[in-house]
């Protein structure tokens, strides 16, 4: 039988049984793997399990008096906390050891890594005692590096996600982008956070965001803004939280991270706001300002009004402005003004603005800047510089 790795164990079943009669190690081992077999599936037999280094090799501590046997049952797992579960509430349902009737009973699961979690903090304090003693640096300052170090070292996986200890003991979780941004939010001291690690949602985000109240906290960037619309269509967010505009969750001080957390908006709200965003073109309400005297300041005078907004105007022969709408839908929208004559946009004019203003026969293109070696093939090009 294999033995499991000590560096990969991540839970130790304790067990302890009675039987009612004298009975040997190799009765015991054999009545866990002969009475569990079949009995949890292929998945989990433990025969397989301890052949593929999941399940360690299972020790028995045996003690016999009165003409009884009674002792421990140790088996290390490598396994999630709900499968080692299911592996530690199997053996109760053994009923014979050797030819003797027997009782056994899970006394507690214990957490190796806490264990260990628990050693690091001691020894940070026993190293930072010395440090003191030979340094002049600042007792709370050193205590804080200590603190953050072991946070970060909390970093656990459930169902393949990088997550904080325990995640599904939480009522509320926040959901992130990745593992770094799980490290950042551990080591200030938030530990309910998982991560999707992906573009694609993962199946367990959607199983968990309908079982606990969860606040999507994203990077305020292009990205963040295609995650969270994939998470509102598909998962059950309640909340939402944003880093600040360009910045990512993984590179937030602690007080951003707290500041950000705190201003959270109920997703409903986003929602309403990305559905009066998609609304039709011929809806969005008409700018009937009109035109100064010159066409140049006028062309200005909108790219100036656009700076920021993410958005591009629709112009007729006149200048007046048709429709304002959303950058990204310029493609598709444009396709409800066949009268369009300009289109203004708040960011660079490249080929491919230019190439559809020659498809939909616009003959004014405007925007912050030009890209270099772009052919204009006659159209009309304003820039704001």
């Amino acid at each position: 039988m294999s033995k499991l790795a000590q560096s990969f164990v991540k839970y130790v079943i304790h067990a302890r049984f009675e039987a009612s009669g004298i009975v040997e190690k190799p009765d015991v081992i054999g009545a866990i793997f002969g009475q569990t077999e079949g009995l949890l599936g292929d998945e989990l037999d433990l025969r397989e399990l301890q052949r593929t280094g999941r399940i360690g090799r299972i020790d028995v501590i045996l003690r016999t008096r009165n003409g009884r046997s009674e002792g421990d049952i140790i088996v290390p797992s490598s396994l999630d906390m709900s499968e080692t579960a299911i592996i530690a509430s199997a053996l109760e349902t053994i009923d014979k050891i050797g030819p003797c009737d027997a009782k056994i009973v899970v006394k507690r699961v214990e957490d190796v890594r806490t264990q260990k979690r628990r050693y690091i903090v001691e020894r940070a304090k026993e190293i930072l005692r010395q440090m003191l003693e030979t340094s002049g640096e600042d007792a709370h300052e050193l205590s804080e590096m200590i603190k953050e170090a072991v946070r970060t070292y909390e970093i656990s996986s459930y169902e393949g996600l990088s997550c904080g200890p325990n995640i599904e003991n939480y009522d509320e979780i926040i959901i992130v982008e990745g593992r770094a941004d799980v490290i950042n939010l551990l080591r200030c001291g938030i530990k309910n956070v998982i991560a999707i690690e992906g573009t694609n949602i993962p199946k367990t985000i959607i199983k968990l965001s309908k079982e606990k109240v969860t606040t999507a906290f994203l990077d305020g960037d292009r990205g963040g803004d295609l995650i969270l619309k994939k998470l509102l269509d598909i998962a059950e967010i309640d909340y939402v939280a944003r880093a600040p505009e360009g910045k990512e969750v993984e590179e937030l001080s602690k007080k951003e991270i707290y500041k950000s957390l705190r201003e959270r908006v109920p997703a409903d709200q986003i929602k309403r706001e990305l559905t009066s965003a998609q609304e039709p073109v011929t809806k969005f309400v008409r700018n009937r300002e009109r035109a100064p005297e010159s066409d140049v300041k006028t062309i200005r005078k909108y790219l100036e009004h656009l700076i920021g907004t993410r958005a591009a105007y629709i112009l007729d022969k006149n200048c007046k402005i048709l429709a304002k709408i959303p950058l990204s839908e310029v493609s598709i929208a444009i396709a409800e003004f066949p009268q369009a004559y300009g289109l203004l946009v708040d960011s660079k004019i490249t080929q491919q603005i230019i190439d559809l203003a020659l498809a939909r026969k616009i003959k004014l293109v405007g925007g912050m800047k030009i890209e270099e070696n772009v052919k204009t093939n006659g159209v009309k090009v304003y820039t704001y510089e």
